[in-house]
């Protein structure tokens, strides 16, 4: 500042006491500059300011920023703040430098700060909302309202997304007196950091101790809070209730309401009341058209498309909704819609885009602390990897969701489905159940159980028939299989009879097994699931292959490896080559060797050459360990080996 002439150090100073949005004319009337421009040739000279576009000049940067104001004094900022209140046009700003110019306690501008902060709030402006709060807590002289001011600031900084910010306020908030409000808000940052237990706590003492007749508007804040608190524990009946409660209290148009409504039909659809919320979507989409709860609305649409089979309307909504970020959004609202999205585009078989979402939705809950969703970006990650066979990659996905705190049944969903696609993809189906047993503990009521969102009946029903269980494969199919007709989910039915023509087929019943598969397939036509059709193709030319319809077996295998080949699935692609080989349909004779091992003893040898068990090569080509062992005896006798290391030393 000292390299500065007396003009340049006056622009200087007045840019720093406005805000980035000043114009030259504002910041030379601040100055006493009649003629400006010398003073940004001086300033510019000694590197203090920079010029933008229409040479309005900037401060260079926060550092040059904050030495203006240090070399100013508190008394001369105090009054350049009073001066710039008169001088700038908009009121947003005028009031900020009122504020700025008012070092101590004013009830009446801390009234007017607190009416703005909740103007923005309601529009979505929360990062500004949080700092007005905190303006306004500043100026008020009473210590309830005070109090009051600065816990809403703490509520509107979770709001914004910034729970590193907020949660370094908890203590002083902690602090204060008691009241539903500070139970409430304290509730909510636990909500989006994954703590169930403290939220649960927390909200059922801030429900204790609210007057609802007295302050219904915290009281509605309490149960959209709770609304939130029941959709990630699944709960839906319980959301639905809480829900409407908070609409009653704070009425449809309110904030509160609004929001509560954008998550109830979420509810609904877990209740099965698919028609029930997709009118309501339908009625809010039109209420709610602009702002923060407008992405909300069309967040909680796409979700529910993508449970309902309506896969280009949830790719559109929930696209819609990561569009809004920009306009305003949360930062919770936009991570839900990244990981829907993300299971969107794996489902499509947009692999790619589907990873470039996922590392959005990482960094995007890095920048906020919002965990919630992290499992679920996680989740896709691990499949996509697992399936290209980049093992390296699917397990830092599934241990990056391990790491997050999994309170929630909406974390813990995600978590255990990744841990069982990396399974079977590894064709470990002792280990698919293993992972996926604690979903079969999970209460029935909640929403685990809503078929076309978490794809895992199929998978434990499908490992069961591999791993010799096919009368457990039977019972556990009978009450999913029931759901998912009676709310005539397609793409449920279609996974859940794709296990069903895995089971019919181990015990013998070939015609049953081929019209569950046929049926799966009919139910697909139409639906853009390319992984799910990949799937069904796969297990339907297993069935036929073990049946001894090698013919027939080797046409839908082929489907199934042309379409893992378009998603880039190494993993399955490897998989069906051997299926195919051990068919031998294509095979030409005297191509093998002079041991003229049939194809189902080379497929057996490669295997067992790469280090595979009996039980590990059975579930690879679904046969039995004691079929395994019998062709490894024939192999051996065959190759003039006798162990697993001389057959692998063999077939290098």
């Amino acid at each position: 500042m000292q390299l500065c002439g007396p003009q340049g150090r006056a622009l200087v100073q007045a840019l720093a006491i406005l805000d980035e949005t000043a114009s030259l004319g504002e910041a030379a009337e601040l100055a006493g500059l009649d003629e400006p421009l010398t003073a940004i040739d001086e300033a510019a000279a000694a590197g203090l300011v920079t010029r933008w576009a229409d040479d309005d000049p900037r401060v260079h940067d926060a550092l040059t920023r904050a030495a203006a104001l240090s070399l100013m004094g508190a008394h001369a900022a105090r009054e350049a703040h009073r001066r710039a209140a008169e001088i700038v046009a908009d009121p947003v700003r005028r009031l900020g430098h009122r504020v700025a110019a008012t070092p101590i306690a004013d009830p009446s501008l801390a009234d007017e700060v607190d009416r703005l902060a909740r103007q923005r709030g309601t529009q979505g402006a929360w990062a500004e909302a949080a700092r007005l709060f905190r303006d306004a807590s500043r100026l008020t002289a009473d210590s309830l309202l005070r109090d009051d001011r600065l816990t809403r600031s703490v509520d509107a900084l979770v709001a914004a997304g910034d729970c590193e910010g907020a949660a370094a306020l908890v203590p002083t908030v902690e602090s204060l007196r008691e009241t539903p409000l500070r139970n409430a808000v304290l509730a909510y940052l636990a909500i989006v950091r994954g703590r169930a237990t403290e939220a649960q706590v927390r909200l059922g003492r801030a429900w204790d101790i609210v007057n609802v007749e007295r302050d219904p508007d915290t009281a509605a804040l309490i149960a959209q809070r709770y609304v939130l608190h029941s959709l990630v524990r699944c709960r839906s009946d319980e959301l639905v209730e809480w829900a409407d409660r908070a609409i009653a209290l704070a009425g449809d148009d309110s904030p509160a309401g609004i929001e509560a409504a954008a998550i109830r039909g979420l509810g609904l659809s877990g209740c099965g009341h698919f028609a029930e919320a997709s009118a309501a979507y339908d009625d809010l989409t039109n209420r709610v058209r602009h702002g923060a709860q407008a992405q909300r609305v069309t967040m909680g649409r796409g979700w529910l498309q993508l449970s309902i089979d309506d896969i280009d309307g949830a790719r559109s909504s929930l696209e819609s909704a990561i569009a809004m970020a920009q306009l305003g959004g949360s930062a919770r609202i936009t991570l839900w819609a990244l990981g829907w999205l993300g299971r969107v585009q794996f489902l499509t078989g947009e692999w790619d885009r589907a990873l470039h979402t996922v590392e959005r939705g990482r960094l995007l809950a890095a920048t906020s602390g919002i965990v919630l969703t992290t499992p679920l970006l996680e989740w896709t990650a691990a499949e996509v990897h697992a399936l290209r066979g980049n093992w390296g990659d699917a397990a830092a996905a599934a241990r990056g969701a391990d790491a997050v705190t999994q309170d929630y049944d909406m974390m813990r969903i995600p978590t255990v489905l990744a841990r069982a696609q990396i399974a079977e993809a590894e064709a470990d189906y002792a280990k698919v159940r293993a992972a996926l047993e604690p979903l079969t503990r999970l209460n029935s009521g909640t929403a685990v159980n809503e078929p076309g969102l978490w794809p895992w009946a199929d998978k434990i029903a499908n490992a069961l028939v591999l791993d010799g269980h096919p009368d457990s494969a039977d019972t556990f199919l009978r009450p999913h299989e029931e759901r998912a007709r009676a709310q005539g989910r397609r793409s449920a039915m279609a996974r859940l009879g794709y296990a069903r023509g895995r089971l019919l087929g181990a015990k013998g019943e070939l015609a049953a097994a081929r019209r569950a598969f046929d049926e799966s397939l009919e139910l697909l036509d139409g639906l853009p699931l390319r992984y799910d059709l990949a799937r069904v193709n796969f297990a339907y030319g297993q069935t036929l292959r073990r049946a001894g319809k090698r013919r027939d077996a080797d046409a839908i295998i082929s489907t199934a490896a042309d379409i893992y080949l378009s998603l880039g699935a190494h993993t399955y692609v490897q998989r069906c080559e051997r299926e195919l080989k051990a068919g031998g349909v294509h095979m030409m004779r005297g191509t093998r060797g002079h041991a003229e091992l049939t194809p189902q003893e080379e497929a057996v040898a490669a295997l067992v050459a790469q280090g595979l068990s009996n039980r590990e090569v059975a579930a690879e080509l679904y046969v039995s360990p004691k079929t395994v062992q019998y062709h490894l005896t024939r192999i051996y006798a065959k190759l003039g080996v006798r162990s697993r290391s001389e057959l692998a030393a063999l077939q290098r």
